[in-house]
C-alpha cells in the first residue's frame, strides 16, 4: 500500500520503459513496515508545498522536498570544496552572541532569569508580605504588652509568635524576589545575574568572528546557521536560516566582488554536473526555463554598475514600482529582480558602492563620504543573494560610524582591537544559503527549501 516500506530481491536489468534506464526483477519481495493507507496523509496526489509544511516530518518523502534535500546537500559539498580548494580555514563562529553584527536590534534573546519566574505566585507572595508586616506590628504590640506585666508563659507565648511571623515574611520575600525578574537600582532587568552576567543573544552573523580569525590566518570562511527576530511572514524570510560568510585577508571590495562571482559559478556547474536528475525535474515540474537560467551563469559575465547607475536605470526605466525609487532607498526586491532580470537580460549583476546610511557600520566609507564599499550581487528569481563590503580597518573612523549607528564602541572593544594592532585590509561577504537553494531550484518560497523551517508563530518538528 501507499506508504509501506518493503525489501526487494532480485536482479537489476535494462528497462524497455522510456522513463527509465533500468528495473528490478524482483524474485523476492518482504514487507519491512506496514502503513495504513486510510491515514497515511501522503496520497497518489500532488500536494500543495503549503500542506506539506504542516506534515514536515513526513514531506521529506515526496519527489520536490526529496529533490530540495539532495540539491542542498549538494550545494553544502561545493561549498566546501570551493572554499577549501582555495586555501580558506573553516571556522566555527558561535551562536551565542552579545554582539549586534548589522545594529538592526532584530535579535532573539536568549536567558535564564525567567526559570522560576511565576507571576501568579509573586503576586500572591507579595499580597502575604503585606499581611505578615501588618502581623508583626501587632506582634510586636502584643509581646511588648506581655513583658509589663509578670506573666513568664505568656511572654515565652509571644515571643515565639514573633519569631514565627518573622521566619515566616523570610521566606515570603524571598519567594516574592524569586519570582519576579532581578532589578538594578534604576528599576531595570539586572542582567549581571543572568547565566552569562550580560544581554545575550542567538547570533545574526559570524563575520565580526570571522574578522579575527582572517587577520590572523588569512582567508577563512565560516557555514552554520544564524537567527533573526524579524517579525515577517513572506516568503523570503526566515526566523532560523544558514550563511556562508568568507573573509579574506589583505583584500578589497574588487576581491571580494571575484570570489562571490568564483563561488556561485562553482556552485552552479557541481549542480549542472551532479544533480542533473534532480535539476531536469525541477525545470519540468518547478520552473520552466531553470536549466538554461543556470546555463546562464556559466555563460554570461557578471554586469557591475554602481548604486547610483541603477537608480538611474530604475528611474528611467518608467516602470511604476510599489516602493517608489530614490537615491538614498534601501532597494527592495522588486528594484533587485527587474534590473537582473529585464534591464539586464536575466544576468546575475553586482551594485556597487551603496549609501553609507543603509549599509553597516564596518563598511569601509568611500572618499566621497557619502557611499560605502559594499557589492551586492542580484541575480534573477530571487534578487539579493549575495551582500558584501570592505571592511573599515580605520581605527577612528569605524569608532565614528559605531556612534552613528547608535552603538557604543566600548561594547565593541575587542573589534577596535583588531584595527590598532596590526590591521589590515580585509574584505567579505555573506550568503543565505536558503536563497542559493531557492535560485538554484525554481522553489518560490524560503520556506520549502530549508528541512524545518522557523518563522513568526511557528517553531514545530
Amino acid at each position: 500500500t501507499t506508504g509501506a516500506s518493503v525489501c526487494a530481491v532480485g536482479e537489476l536489468v535494462s528497462s524497455p520503459g522510456a522513463k527509465q534506464a533500468v528495473e528490478l526483477k524482483a524474485n523476492k519481495l518482504v514487507l519491512v513496515g506496514a502503513c495504513d493507507a486510510e491515514t497515511y496523509p501522503l496520497q497518489k496526489k500532488r500536494h500543495t508545498l503549503e500542506f506539506l509544511r504542516s506534515i514536515a516530518h513526513l514531506r521529506p518523502r515526496t519527489n520536490t522536498i526529496g529533490a530540495v534535500a539532495r540539491v542542498r546537500s549538494a550545494l553544502s559539498h561545493a561549498t566546501h570544496t570551493f572554499f577549501q580548494d582555495a586555501g580558506f580555514q573553516y571556522v566555527h563562529t558561535p551562536i551565542l552572541s552579545a554582539s549586534d553584527c548589522e545594529g538592526a536590534g532584530e535579535m532573539f534573546q536568549v536567558t535564564t532569569l525567567l526559570s522560576g519566574v511565576d507571576p501568579a505566585a509573586a503576586s500572591s507572595a507579595v499580597k502575604e508580605v503585606k499581611v505578615l508586616k501588618h502581623a508583626l506590628e501587632q506582634q510586636g504590640t502584643a509581646v511588648r504588652e506581655a513583658k509589663s506585666g509578670s506573666d513568664a508563659a505568656r511572654i515565652e507565648s509571644e515571643v515565639a509568635e514573633l519569631k514565627r511571623l518573622k521566619q515566616r515574611l523570610t521566606e515570603m520575600e524571598a519567594a516574592a524576589a524569586g519570582s519576579q525578574l532581578p532589578l538594578n537600582a534604576a528599576g531595570q532587568v539586572d542582567y549581571s545575574r543572568d547565566f552569562f552576567g550580560e544581554k545575550v543573544f542567538l547570533a545574526v552573523s559570524g563575520q565580526l568572528n570571522g574578522e579575527m580569525y582572517a587577520t590572523a590566518l588569512g582567508d577563512i570562511y565560516t557555514f552554520g546557521p544564524t537567527f533573526r527576530a524579524e517579525n515577517s511572514n513572506t516568503s523570503r524570510h526566515l526566523a532560523e536560516f544558514w550563511m556562508i560568510e568568507p573573509e579574506l585577508a589583505f583584500a578589497d571590495l574588487a576581491d571580494s566582488m571575484a570570489c562571490a562571482e568564483a563561488y556561485l559559478k562553482h556552485c552552479v556547474k557541481y549542480l549542472l554536473e551532479h544533480c542533473a536528475e534532480d535539476l531536469t525535474f525541477f525545470d519540468s515540474m518547478v520552473e520552466k526555463g531553470l536549466l538554461n537560467r543556470l546555463q546562464d551563469v556559466l555563460d554570461k559575465p557578471f554586469a557591475t554598475v554602481t548604486y547610483t547607475e541603477a537608480i538611474k536605470l530604475l528611474k528611467a526605466s518608467g516602470k511604476k514600482f510599489d516602493f517608489p525609487v530614490e537615491w538614498g532607498i534601501d532597494m527592495q526586491s522588486e528594484h533587485e529582480r527587474y534590473l537582473s532580470e529585464v534591464v539586464f537580460n536575466k544576468s546575475p549583476l553586482i551594485v556597487t558602492d551603496y549609501p553609507k546610511d543603509i549599509k553597516a557600520f564596518y563598511m569601509r566609507v568611500n572618499d566621497d563620504n557619502q557611499t560605502v564599499a559594499a557589492m551586492d550581487l542580484l541575480v534573477p528569481k530571487v534578487g539579493e543573494l549575495i551582500g558584501g563590503s570592505q571592511r573599515e580597518e580605520r581605527t577612528e573612523v569605524l569608532t565614528r560610524r559605531m556612534i552613528d549607528s547608535g552603538l557604543n564602541p566600548d561594547d565593541y572593544w575587542w573589534y577596535l582591537d583588531l584595527r590598532r594592532y596590526g590591521s589590515v585590509p580585509h574584505s567579505g561577504f555573506g550568503l543565505g544559503f536558503e536563497r542559493l537553494v531557492q535560485f538554484s531550484t525554481g522553489v518560490e518560497n524560503i520556506r520549502d527549501v530549508i528541512p524545518f523551517p522557523r518563522y513568526p508563530s511557528h517553531c514545530k518538528f
